[in-house]
């Protein structure tokens, strides 16, 4: 199978790429079931990348039915090294308004008992999360956003809430209390099982909607957010193709080493199913 070390995934209203090459599909099955969809294997800006529809195409899956361990673990299968993970937001701040795209840096979950780890059945990790965005693949992004003249705005937290239902007006006001400034509902599990799977991760954030606490959208329709999805997805192609064509596939963040020490339990304990399942990313610790 083609190791590709570049993976897309595509939230809502991005179900494909055209300007990918070369392309061909494949169906990847794994320990933990199977992903959203068939990944789709293609040249983007000269370089190979695998790209996956989060939600399937067609729009499949609610954030809640998404298999998380599932997507990602197929793409540290396929030998990606960096997630460039985009994905539709509403905006908890005045100066974010929609149509802009942030590069979040920050997390907080709101969802309710969604698996986000890889660990467990004997065998436990305790990752660091503080930073829970590569720093280096940011500054890409970002350095390629500008280039590509769509300006996203670097840093910011994301509110991670379980959806389907978009939020009450009351809840939209306490999370602009709290100083969140996006809210989504997919992200937050990706990031974690990227970093236990060494994968460098990076959201683009395309913000649809000022959620409903804005005076001028007291409610939020998905009639709504894909119309705006339309109009900004095609910038958000253009960021990811002068991010792909610029970076370098040397890594020199921490994201690879990030299960160095986090492992506790002592290998002679750890099961033989467990350690053939996480193989393809607990396999060099284990030896």
């Amino acid at each position: 199978m083609e190791k590709v070390a570049i993976g897309i995934i595509g939230g809502s209203g991005l179900y494909d790429m055209s300007e990918l090459t070369n392309r061909s599909e494949i169906r990847v099955e794994t320990p933990f079931g199977s992903p959203s969809d068939n990944f789709i294997l293609g040249t983007l800006s000269g370089k190979r990348v695998v790209f996956l529809s989060r939600h399937g195409r067609g729009h499949k899956y609610m954030p809640s039915e998404l298999n998380f361990r599932a997507n990602v673990y197929a793409m540290k299968s396929l030998g990606v090294e960096r997630i460039l993970s985009v994905s539709a937001v509403g905006s908890l701040r005045e100066d974010i308004v929609p149509l802009d795209i942030v590069l979040p840096d920050q997390f907080v979950d709101r969802t309710r008992g969604r698996v986000s780890t890889f660990f467990g059945d004997g065998l436990v990790a305790h990752i660091a999360f503080s930073d829970p965005v590569c720093p280096d693949l940011l500054s890409q992004v970002h350095k390629a956003s500008q280039k590509a003249g769509a300006g996203a705005k670097r840093g910011g937290t994301y509110l991670c809430i379980e959806g389907p239902a978009f939020s009450t007006r009351a809840e939209s006001s306490l999370y602009r209390k709290w100083g969140m400034d996006i809210i989504g509902m997919t992200n937050l599990q990706e990031a974690k099982l990227a970093r236990e799977a060494e994968i460098c991760y990076v959201t683009i954030a395309l913000v649809t909607d000022f959620d409903c606490w804005h005076k001028s959208h007291e409610t939020v329709s998905a009639e709504m957010i894909l119309d705006n999805l339309q109009k900004n997805s095609r910038t958000a192609q253009l960021i990811l193709s002068q991010a792909v064509a610029d970076m370098n596939l040397d890594r020199s963040c921490q994201c690879g080493e990030a299960l160095k020490y986090a492992l506790i339990t002592d290998k002679q304990m750890v099961h033989a199913d467990t350690i053939k399942r996480l193989e393809c990313i607990v396999g060099k610790y284990l030896e």
